[in-house]
Formats: structure tokens, C-alpha cells, sequence
């Protein structure tokens, strides 16, 4: 059962609806008599080992629903990937305070820490629940028919790819955005999740799940070019060559790594710049553009998808329901897609997910691999809420003939 005192942490990176999780599991915690405190570790479980906590079981529920509305990390975040020393250290800090629950919001590595705790806590004899609550913008987690994070972020993209179309038929010329997703194209992919008209933007869309070809990627641009007079481009930064490459270390000479000893791939916005480049050496067109999306797909407030922040909300409920019901000590909620749209949320095996990734299905890309197919927006369409905006055009039919047809 759920008692005693319960610890949650949130990790990696934030998004828009992050804290209705962590509020949801929060409020839920509290229901149960024999919960005693709920604590809150600041910055993930950096936090933990340095014992630096908050008892969120003094804050009002009025206060907490602001936080539930506000994007980013309530609780601040970390990059720490710990091994098992360094879930030696959390694990010394949790039995100290007698923490009986410790729910951890995140994505691949945040899981992969609960189940090295989880395993430490059997070893020891210590009654510990370690609960995973799915959280990650590039929708990556496997079991998972989509993860909290991902619709919000995605409907950001593609609001602004609606945006791109609109300012590139009135000056029309190239444009490259480049959208995070180092392993899985699912966020790239959501670029063309407002499509409304025919020839709509973007006309190229570039995914990790398939090899880039620079030749190719040259001539499919030059193609739409001459289609449309304009060609839009959504990229994602973990594109590669058939090696498994990424491109950005093709094209640049100074390659920067994060603290994970990963290649830097959209941080730096240099991708884009080297792409955009590229297009106009091979070309000749002198209006190319790019941009580097980077962090604004996060976290940005008033571009929140509904129903990301209602399934948000109730992973975290989800959480402490199966903590106090479930007789498994471990485990993650996992969403799953039931009828045309509604979701049923399970427990599931900690392992099934734990530094896991899932990429895009084969039937979501199309054949020449340079977009999507009618399956995904299927797929995405319902994530992205209730209340897209949409656009108007002006009816071209109504043009007025010339007279002086000069």
C-alpha cells in the first residue's frame, strides 16, 4: 500500500505539461490516509543524493493547480545518467529518510535509474516502490502508444510549420527547420500536422529512421522547387548517412558534445546553417533560409494540446493508484490507444522500458523517405487537441482578368 513517506523527482528534459504529472501524483498521494509526506526532490535525483528536498504536503491545492498550468520542470531538472554507484549513493539517501515510494518522472534513463534502485532495494531487503511516469517530447518510449510531452511539443511544431508556409508563399524561396529527435523522427514528423490545402508545407520532411543522402535530399529540393517556386523543410536533428553518421559531423568541422559525451546536434543551430549552405552552393538560389527549433519546442506557454495535459494529469493519479493497489514494487504507466481516440492506462514492467527506445513505425514514413503517410497523421492528429487553428487563403478563382496584358 501507499503509505508512509513518498519522494517524486522530475528528469531530463522539461515540457509543457510535466507538472500536471507531477501534480496529479502530488494530489493523489495525499488522498491516502496513510501517506504521512510527500517530498520533492529539487533537480531530479541530483537532488536526492544531496538530501535537498521539498514537503510538498504543505502546499495548497490552489497553488499546486497554478504550478499543474505552468510549463517546464516545477521541481527543476537534471542531465545526470547515474550508474550503480551512483544509485548506491540515492538508494543510502532514501532508506535514511525511509522513503517507502519514490515516483520518477521521465523518459529512457530516468527509467533505467528505478530499475537499478528497484533491484538494490530487493537486494537489500528494503521495501521500496519504485514507480516510472512516462515523460518525454520525443515520443520514445516503448509499450507506450505515445507519451506525455509529445502532443504539446507537437502541436508547437506544427503551429509553426503553418506559420513557415504562410510567410513562404508570400516571399517565397527555401526554408530548413530543424526539429529535435536524435533517434525517433515523431516530433519532426508532427511539421506537417496542420496540412490544410494541397502543396502545403512542408513539402520534405527528413527523419532518423531512414539514411540522408545529400545528393538526393539536393535534388528532391530542387524538384519542389520548380513544382511550387518554394520549398519548405522539416529536418530532424539526428539525421544520418547509411553508416549511421550524423550528418552534422559531415559538414562541420568543430563537433561539440553534451555532458553525456553526445554529438551536440541542434543546440548550436549548425545544422541548419551547413544545410541551408549546402542548397545554395548546389543550387544557385540565394533565398535559403534555416532555423534551429531547439528549446522552444519544449516549453512553450499557450501552445498547450488538451489532451496532453488531461493524460498528463492522470499518468500521475495513474501512478499512485497502481503504488497503492498494485502488489508489484516496480513498474511504469504505460498509455495505450483503445476505439478512434481514447486511452486506458496499465502497469507495466519496469524493464519493458527502462533505457528503451521506440522509433516510428515503417507504415508512418513514406516510401521515397522524405515524408509521412496518411497512417501517422492519423496517428497524430488526436494528440494535437481539440483546437487547432486553422488558416484561410484567398480564392485564386476570383482573380480579375488583364487588359493591357503587359
Amino acid at each position: 500500500m501507499l503509505q508512509g513517506k513518498v519522494l517524486v523527482a522530475q528528469g531530463g528534459g522539461p515540457t509543457a505539461v510535466i507538472n500536471q504529472s507531477l501534480v496529479g501524483v502530488i494530489l493523489e498521494s495525499r488522498k491516502f490516509a496513510g501517506v504521512k509526506h510527500v517530498y520533492g526532490s529539487l533537480h531530479g535525483i541530483s537532488g536526492i543524493v544531496n538530501e535537498d528536498f521539498l514537503d510538498l504536503t504543505q502546499e495548497t491545492t490552489a497553488n499546486l493547480e497554478l504550478v499543474a498550468g505552468t510549463p517546464c520542470s516545477g521541481l527543476g531538472s537534471t542531465r545526470d545518467k547515474p550508474n550503480t554507484k551512483y544509485c548506491r549513493e540515492i538508494f543510502k539517501v532514501l532508506k535514511a529518510h525511509e522513503i517507502g515510494t519514490f515516483f520518477y518522472i521521465g523518459g529512457n534513463d530516468s527509467s533505467d535509474a528505478l530499475k537499478i534502485l528497484a533491484e538494490m532495494a530487493v537486494s537489500d531487503n528494503y521495501e521500496l516502490r519504485c514507480i516510472h511516469i512516462p515523460k518525454t517530447i520525443d515520443n520514445d518510449l516503448p509499450v507506450n502508444d505515445h507519451t506525455p510531452g509529445f502532443p504539446s511539443a507537437a502541436r508547437f511544431v506544427a503551429s509553426a510549420f503553418t506559420g513557415i508556409n504562410q510567410d513562404n508563399m508570400a516571399l517565397k524561396g527555401i526554408y530548413v527547420g530543424v526539429v529535435m529527435g536524435r533517434h525517433a523522427g515523431f516530433l519532426t514528423a508532427a511539421a506537417a500536422g496542420a496540412h490544410s490545402f494541397d502543396g502545403d508545407a512542408p513539402h520534405l520532411i527528413y527523419l532518423p529512421e531512414r539514411s540522408f543522402e545529400m545528393n538526393q535530399f539536393i535534388g528532391d529540393v530542387k524538384r519542389v522547387y520548380e513544382k511550387h517556386g518554394r520549398c519548405v523543410v522539416a529536418v530532424s536533428e539526428g539525421i544520418h548517412d547509411k553508416k549511421g553518421t550524423p550528418i552534422i559531423t559531415k559538414l562541420s568541422k568543430i563537433v561539440e558534445k553534451d555532458a553525456h559525451g553526445n554529438i551536440q546536434l541542434s543546440g548550436t543551430g549548425a545544422l541548419a546553417d551547413l544545410l541551408t549552405d549546402v542548397i545554395k552552393s548546389k543550387t544557385g538560389i540565394l533565398r535559403v533560409r534555416g532555423d534551429t527549433f531547439g528549446y522552444l519546442q519544449r516549453s512553450f506557454l499557450g501552445c498547450v494540446s488538451d489532451v496532453d495535459q488531461r493524460e498528463a494529469r492522470e499518468v500521475g493519479e495513474k501512478a499512485a493508484q497502481f503504488a497503492n493497489f498494485s502488489d508489484r514494487l516496480s513498474g511504469t504507466v504505460t498509455i495505450h490507444r483503445v476505439g478512434n481516440y481514447q486511452v486506458e492506462y496499465c502497469f507495466s514492467k519496469i524493464e519493458t522500458v527502462a533505457g528503451l527506445t521506440k522509433v516510428m513505425a515503417d507504415g508512418f514514413i513514406n516510401k521515397l523517405g522524405n515524408g509521412v503517410t496518411p497512417k501517422f497523421m492519423d496517428y497524430l492528429r488526436p494528440l494535437l487537441g481539440s483546437d487547432m487553428p486553422r488558416v484561410g487563403r484567398l480564392n485564386p478563382a476570383n482573380k480579375v482578368k488583364k487588359i493591357l496584358n503587359k
